[in-house]
This record gives structure tokens, C-alpha cells and sequence, in this order.
């Protein structure tokens, strides 16, 4: 990771501070100010809400009261259970706290020295791949004396609410946390690498060697100080609901532990004994548990020694963590986030990561080729003149904005397999990803997804930031929108005609096995290039949906389309079609019959292939 830290709005802690000492005041925040703009982006019900400094709420105001832990605070009024959960995770890491909270001994109030205290905090936040240290005052929003926002479970314990205070500063207003998900959060504390897990489609509920696999990830993702965080889906139910098992649907648990619980006497052999798979969490209310199986008073512990309660930490009060069996986990929540710790020190025997960034923005220009703001695809004519990354197995990354005539605008991205190294030559989308900023929400909008292991961070400034994790994801920015000209072309020769093939399908293939099917694939060749689809099995009227792009320098050379059964030892021909593919012929979708080894003389043979060919003396047409 980087060793730069940025400094939001150019407001430097140690300066600041400084300018306040010198001069014996308290210092405010002129950024983020203490009136009703910094805390709803939008109108709103406005509550008598006083703004007040830690001394005007206690004798003896503390930034951590005998350390940090998932304990420590609870939710308030504004809904981002989100970020409280992502916080329970990160006090359980002292190590990644401590770079939130930089200096914090530093920045604790000093009761023997009250002249050194000024009323300014620092925090700093994983930002496009950098940290971003955001300073803040000490004024919080109370109502009768007492916070509305998260707080602590001491009275003179102040950090979870100046952390808060420092996030919503980064985001640009308090309302603009309410609503989110933990592993946003998780990512700005940490730099971690997040990815989503819907429990439901997996079927993680019902496979159970699926459950085993996730239950050993998981637990190896927390043993390499990872974060999990968790959620039920509220389609259909109010949110905030409560199950008739204790839990909260749309609302954010932290996991505070994954463990193998052992049954009966400690005494016996291992493989005699009865093992559990279990999950702890927390709910960020402090309060509300799940009522089921190995709740904090249920029977079950029974079958627990003393002293393996006594190692987990169990205790039987409503406190808001719980433990319960993987299973049920599993059964009765719906989506899972992970984050998992970037480890990229080659001198670490766990190391699992490859890291490359890569920063770039939406620039206009009126040259189409130098044009990196072609908007959304409806705009067929520009949208390939957006920024497209070029990554390793064949996939192109297409980043777009949308910029509307007022608030909100979105942003998105698209995946594409690609069959041409050049911009305008993408054809088949995969992915598309899209995100909304609304008004206030001046933050980056964190924004991630579990796709070949990197994350998208769009900015709102109209840039972007890539973090590719994993393996060597991205190859760089493709911006040629036709081959280049070098030396070697006038020896070799430059290209004369671009020709685009779709085979989409193929039917009445000759059968192949006893059971009458075929397992055929699809193989397009053209001068020295060739492209090959995936095998489709037990069929003899395959769907290949399969492109390719030739830029092909002897035009008099034709593209052959062979059609294959894939076999143990020896792949055996179907038959073939031969085009000359000029650019005259009709660009719609034809029916070819299938013939054997040769030219267009050649004999007939079972089956036929539909294709589209578009061709054009134009390099850059297509």
C-alpha cells in the first residue's frame, strides 16, 4: 500500500492544532461546521439538535477508555448499523485501528495539562489507494444532553463518535451514512479487498459440502485478520423487522469469531469427540440476540466443559453478541460480506496477493480518438471512446459516466470478452455494473464487487481509481482503434480489410455416440489466425454465440468456419463453410450448409451453421 497519506481539504492536524494553542481557543470546524448542513444533505425533520463539546457532556472526557474493543459503542439514531459493524470489527485488530486513529495517545485528552487540548481529532480513510487523514472538531450533535449518533457504553468514551463525525465528513453530511453496507466501510478502514456472497443463491443453506467450504474460508479469512460482516434481505418485510428467532432483518452483524466447538470432556481424544462448527456475532444495538440454538441460556451449553466456555468468551447477558451453529447461520441470513487483508510482502508465507493501480478520468475532447467521455451505451457512437482496460484472459473493462442536467448522475462499468486488441473492437458484454451518487453523498461512494478478485472505486470528480488485486488482472488502457503502423508493416504488410464473424449456432449435426448426440465445437480460421469455442456436449445442434475479429492483409484469402466433435484422441471434422467474406456481401444472418474438406466444390454433409459477416475496407468501421 501506499506510504502517502492525502490530506482532505488541505486541513493539516498539526497546524491547525498549533494555530489554536497559540491563540487559546477551541478549534472549529469551518469544513464541516456545526449547523444543520453537516448533518442532512437534504430537507428534512430538523430536531433541536445542540451541538456540545466532550467537557460540556462529562468531568472526565477520554478519546478510549481502557482500550478498544467490539463492545465499546452502539448505534444511534441515523441508520448505518453498517458502519458500526464494520467498527465492532475493526477493534478487534489493534494494529488497524491504530492506523485509523493515528497518534491516538497523542491525541487523548491530557487531564494535567488542559492547556494542551484543542478540540481537534485526525482519522484516516482508505481512499483510491491512498490514505486520506480527515481532521475534524470535538462539537458532536446531542439532544438533551445526551449523543443521538453512535456512542459509547462509557459516558466519557468519545472515540466511535468522532470517528463517526470524521466519516461523515468524508461522505458529506451524517444523513448521507444512513443506508449502506459493512464491507464499505471495512474497505476504508483497512484497504482490504471485499467481495459479496449471497447465502441463498449459493444454496449454502442445503449443500453441505458447500457450507464446509465456506465454513473453512471464512475461518481462514478471520485467522489472517480478514473482516466478515452479515445481513437478511428485507424483499417483502419491513426493515428492521424482528424474526421469530431474535434477529433484525436489514440490519448489519458484525462476526466477532468462527470456531470448532469440541463437546463433552476435554479429556478425551480428539477424534472422540463431538465437534460443532460455530459462528459469533454482534448486533451494533448492544442488544436483541438470536433466540435459538446455543443462544447465550440455552440448554446447549450444557454439553460445553467449563473450560471451553470460559475460552469463548461465553457470558449470559443481552449484550448484543451471540453465538450460533454455522448451519443456522447459514439457514437464517441471506448475504455475507468479506474483507479480506491485502497481503502483498513477499516475505510473508501467506502471501496471496498481487497488487497493480491504475488512475485515470472521464477527459472530453473533441477528437474522437483522444476522447475519453463517450457516456452510457445509448450513445452507440461514443461509448467505445470511454477509458477500456485490457486485462490478461481475453476481457476488456469499459468505464462510463452518465452526467445528467442535475443531481444525481451515475456511474458504471462494464465487462466485455474481448476479440481484438483495439477500442472499438469490443462485442460481447458480460457484466454490467452501475452505481448512483446522490446529492450530498459527496463522498467516492465505495463501490465494489467480487469479479476476478479486483475492485472499482468510481469518483465523483469524474475520475477513477482500479485496484487490481489477485493475479495480473490488467494489461493497461487500450486506446488504438486499428492496428499501428511500424517498419515491420512495409516488410510484412498493413492490414486491408477488418472482417467481424459471429457463429451462432449450428444444427443437424451428424450424430457421433450411441446415444445419438455429438460434442462439437466451433473453429474459425483466417490467414495465419484461428479462434476456437468452448465444447458443447450431447448435442448436434449446438449454440456457439461465438465472435472473432480478423484484420486480414491478403483479402483474396478466405475465412473457413470448421465445425469439430471433440473425442478422447482425435477430434474428428463435421464439416466446414468458406467465405470470402468481401465487403458487398448481406451484414445479416445467414444459413449455411455445412460441406466437407475443400472448397465451395466440395460434397454436402449433415448440417448447417448460422453466422453474421460484417466486413469493410474501413480499419476502424467496426
Amino acid at each position: 500500500m501506499s506510504s502517502a497519506v492525502q490530506i482532505f481539504r488541505d486541513q493539516r492536524y498539526h497546524e491547525l492544532k498549533g494555530q489554536c494553542l497559540q491563540q487559546g481557543i477551541l478549534f472549529e470546524d469551518p469544513e464541516f461546521p456545526a449547523s444543520d448542513e453537516s448533518l442532512y444533505y437534504e430537507s428534512a425533520a430538523k430536531g433541536k439538535v445542540e451541538w456540545k463539546r466532550p467537557k460540556d457532556l462529562c468531568e472526565d472526557p477520554r478519546l478510549l477508555v481502557d482500550g478498544m474493543s467490539s463492545h465499546d459503542f452502539h448505534q444511534g439514531k441515523l441508520g448505518n448499523c453498517w458502519f458500526v459493524a464494520a467498527c465492532s470489527c475493526l477493534a478487534l485488530r489493534k494494529s488497524l485501528w491504530q492506523q485509523v486513529i493515528p497518534g491516538y495517545s497523542e491525541q487523548e485528552w491530557d487531564p494535567k495539562s488542559p492547556r494542551k487540548y484543542a478540540g481537534i481529532f485526525r482519522f484516516r480513510f482508505w481512499r483510491f489507494g491512498e490514505w486520506t487523514e480527515v481532521v475534524v472538531d470535538d462539537l458532536l450533535p446531542t439532544e438533551n444532553g445526551r449523543l443521538i449518533y453512535c456512542h459509547s457504553n462509557v459516558r466519557n468514551e468519545f472515540w466511535s463518535a468522532l470517528l463517526e463525525k470524521a466519516y461523515a465528513k468524508l461522505a458529506g453530511s451524517y444523513q448521507a451514512l444512513d443506508g449502506g453496507c459493512a464491507a464499505e466501510a471495512l474497505v476504508d478502514f483497512t484497504g482490504a479487498v471485499a467481495e459479496s456472497i449471497n447465502l441463498e443463491e449459493g444454496k449454502y443453506g442445503e449443500v453441505i459440502s458447500e457450507q464446509m467450504k465456506l465454513f473453512e474460508d471464512l475461518m481462514k479469512v478471520h485467522k489472517r485478520g480478514g473482516f466478515i460482516s452479515c445481513s437478511i434481505s428485507s424483499p417483502g418485510r419491513p426493515s428492521e423487522a424482528e424474526t421469530a428467532m431474535g434477529l433484525i432483518v436489514g440490519h448489519a452483524y458484525s462476526v466477532t469469531a468462527i470456531r470448532k466447538l469440541r463437546l463433552g470432556d476435554s479429556l478425551l481424544l480428539s477424534f472422540k469427540a463431538e465437534k460443532l462448527f460455530m459462528i459469533r456475532l454482534r448486533n451494533p444495538w448492544g442488544k436483541k440476540e438470536w433466540h435459538g440454538a446455543w443462544s447465550d441460556s440455552s440448554e446447549e451449553w450444557k454439553k460445553v466443559s467449563n473450560s471451553e466456555r470460559k475460552n469463548l468468551g461465553l457470558t449470559v447477558e443481552n449484550d448484543g453478541e451471540f453465538w450460533m451453529t454455522f448451519e443456522d447461520w447459514c439457514k437464517n441470513f441471506t448475504d455475507v460480506d468479506i474483507c479480506r487483508t491485502v497481503n502483498t510482502s513477499c516475505f510473508s508465507l501467506h502471501k496471496t496477493w498481487e497488487k497493480e493501480m491504475m488512475c485515470g478520468a472521464w477527459a472530453k475532447h473533441p477528437e474522437p480518438l483522444l476522447n475519453r467521455a463517450g457516456g452510457c451505451f445509448d450513445n452507440r457512437e461514443t461509448f467505445l471512446q470511454n477509458p477500456q482496460r485490457r486485462e490478461a484472459e481475453g476481457f476488456v473493462v469499459v468505464e462510463m459516466v452518465t452526467i445528467q442536467s442535475t443531481t444525481p448522475f451515475s456511474e458504471g462499468f462494464k465487462l466485455y470478452k474481448k476479440h481484438a486488441c483495439y477500442k472499438k473492437n469490443i462485442l460481447t458484454e458480460l457484466i454490467s455494473l452501475h452505481f448512483t451518487h446522490w446529492p450530498g453523498k459527496t463522498n467516492s461512494a465505495h463501490w465494489h464487487r467480487h469479479l476476478h478478485v479486483f475492485l472499482i472505486y468510481p469518483s465523483l470528480f469524474l475520475g477513477f481509481y482500479v485496484n487490481d488485486l489477485g493475479r495480473k488482472f490488467f494489461q493497461g488502457e487500450l486506446k488504438a482503434d486499428r492496428p499501428k503502423m511500424t517498419c515491420w508493416s512495409l516488410l510484412c504488410g498493413y492490414p486491408r480489410r477488418v472482417t467481424q464473424i459471429k457463429v451462432h449456432s449450428a444444427e443437424g449435426l451428424q450424430k457421433q455416440d450411441r446415444s445419438g448426440g455429438a460434442d462439437p465445437y466451433v473453429l474459425i480460421k483466417c490467414e495465419n489466425q484461428s479462434r476456437r469455442s468452448p465444447v458443447q456436449h450431447d448435442t448436434t445442434s449446438p449454440v456457439f454465440n461465438t465472435q472473432v475479429i480478423f484484420y486480414r492483409k491478403d483479402i483474396d484469402s478466405p475465412v473457413t468456419i470448421q465445425v469439430w466433435n471433440s473425442n478422447l484422441l482425435r477430434d474428428q471434422l463435421l464439416g466446414q463453410a468458406v467465405l470470402a467474406a468481401a465487403p458487398g456481401e448481406p451484414r445479416r444472418q445467414q444459413r449455411l450448409k455445412l460441406r466437407g474438406r475443400g472448397g465451395g466444390d466440395a460434397a454436402e454433409v449433415p448440417g448447417h451453421i448460422s453466422v453474421t459477416v460484417l466486413c469493410s475496407d474501413d480499419l476502424g468501421e467496426l
